[in-house]
């Protein structure tokens, strides 16, 4: 088994509750790490027998383009995506940021981390 891992995945989306949130939006970072065999890529050097890392990118890219209030519901919609794609991944850690949150008071970030393991 090996780890492929897509971190600090930069967006610009509409997720949250306040309505100036899903107008205005603001700033995301995601972070993705997913656990799958990587033997078969080892030995034979070829895309087509690891997980493509620009499908991967393209799978958050769409989910963090649909606007959701909870970061919670974007992180299902994008592991759910992922594993219907692709199959081969035995797990999954995703890590969903956003920047300059509206709590009243400075803050870097909020973030919203949940794993997935595929199950037999």
């Amino acid at each position: 088994m090996g780890k492929i891992t897509l971190d600090g995945m930069e967006f610009f989306a509409y997720h949250g509750c306040f309505k100036e949130e899903q107008l205005i939006g603001t700033k995301f970072v995601v972070d993705l790490c997913l656990e799958t065999d990587t033997s078969a890529a080892e030995q034979s050097d070829h895309l087509n027998d690891t997980v493509n890392y620009v499908s991967l990118y393209n799978v958050v890219k769409t989910e963090m383009d649909q606007k959701s209030h909870l970061l919670e519901h974007v992180a299902s919609r994008i592991i759910n995506t992922i594993n219907e794609q692709f199959p081969a991944i035995a797990g999954i850690n995703l890590t969903i940021s956003k920047l300059n949150p509206p709590v009243g008071g400075k803050m870097k970030q909020i973030s919203f981390t949940t794993e997935w393991t595929r199950t037999c």
